[in-house]
């Protein structure tokens, strides 16, 4: 795929919250306390002042005091985060989507700004920190909806192979170094031997 795209960039976000988190026990990550607030809250914050509305993919109800912003079911449950991104894709009403992991702490308003701005005239912008990609911090033109479809259908659910078929700005550890230290930004939570690191 191919940008672009002549019209104007307008940006929503969607935090992708469908996964099982096998390595966590099963528990709702994005609820986890850092720093005296829970996770999704610090999301919220950081993607307030860059996305026109926000929504959570995945639960059937948002919590409380998040009222103004709407649960979006997966549409594909159980397919991963390609599954989830199609579904924030699909449902977007703006032509960008900043898409965050509901286990990443300390993204900043700062960092989804500058993702939003590379962004344009490309499919997505994805961090490429230490050699290694970040698409579950990243922002995607909601045209990009029909190649995940198709990864869906075919079974194809690594983010990577998907990233494979776009045209992707990417933001590397010098581009990302002025809004502080990438490997903070984009911490996650995969196991209780992170959320003790990440919490000291």
């Amino acid at each position: 795929m191919r940008g672009n795209d002549p019209t104007p960039l307008t940006t929503s976000g969607a935090i992708l919250a469908g996964g099982q988190a096998r390595r966590f026990a099963g528990r709702d990550k994005s609820a986890l306390l850092v720093e005296g607030r829970t996770i999704l809250a610090r999301q919220l914050e950081a993607l307030a002042p860059v996305a026109e509305s926000i929504v959570i993919v995945g639960p059937t109800r948002v919590p409380e005091p998040f009222r103004a912003t709407r649960a979006l079911p997966d549409l594909f449950p159980g397919r991963g985060p390609v599954g989830g991104l199609f579904t924030a894709l699909s449902q977007a009403p703006t032509t960008h989507v900043v898409v965050l992991a509901c286990d990443m702490p300390f993204v900043t308003t700062a960092l989804l700004l500058a993702l939003v701005e590379a962004c344009a005239g490309h499919d997505a912008a994805v961090p490429f920190v230490q050699g290694r990609w970040h698409p579950l911090c990243a922002c995607y033109h909601a045209r990009c909806a029909a190649l995940a479809a198709r990864h869906v259908a075919d079974d194809r659910l690594r983010m990577m192979d998907l990233l494979a078929g776009l045209d992707v700005a990417r933001l590397d550890d010098e581009a990302l170094a002025p809004l502080g230290d990438p490997r903070r930004l984009l911490a996650n939570v995969n196991t209780f031997d992170d959320y003790r690191l990440l919490t000291q």
